[in-house]
């Protein structure tokens, strides 16, 4: 079993050695899925888990973190705008607390504030109908919290608000 960090910083301290971070957008029907490269700069999306069960749904996390040999999970925090904890950030880290029970790669929590609405944004802009954007939404909205996550681990980002 696995710690839950707070922050990327704190996976900074853990990380040995290139290898990829699989970064989460837990929504209640769907999971955005976004992958890093191995050298963890560029967060790429890679898919949309439809939700069942958790046992299920975890099994296939876990079988992409093995696929892509990653280093450990960046989770978005669906914080409220004023900073409050809502019923999503205490699903995401109920989540986390299962997920930690079935691997050893450690898991970072992010503060995934206005992730979803700059994508969609950025897909309205690109002029993406209603149909493709949901389509796309979700792992776009993983890359966009892994990629802040890469940014404050490589020092480039200012720091999220504490979770």
């Amino acid at each position: 079993m696995t710690s839950i960090l707070s922050s990327p910083d704190e996976l900074r301290d853990v990380l040995t050695g290139p290898a990829s971070l699989i970064g989460l957008d837990l929504g209640s029907k769907t999971i955005g899925v976004a992958v890093s490269d191995r050298l963890r700069t560029i967060a790429s999306p890679r898919l949309t888990i439809k939700r069942t069960k958790f046992k299920a749904d975890a099994a296939q996390l876990l079988e992409i973190a093995a696929g892509e040999d990653a280093a450990g999970f960046v989770l978005g925090l669906p914080v409220n705008m004023d900073g409050t904890h809502g019923p999503r950030v205490q699903a995401t880290h109920a989540f986390a607390r299962n997920l930690a029970k079935l691997t050893d790669l450690p898991i970072a929590l992010w503060d995934e504030r206005l992730s979803t609405a700059a994508v969609e944004r950025m897909l309205i802009d690109a002029d993406r109908s209603r149909a493709r954007r949901a389509q796309l939404v979700d792992k776009l909205a993983a890359a966009w919290i892994l990629q802040g996550a890469l940014d404050r681990l490589a020092g480039s980002a200012p720091g999220a608000p504490e979770a």
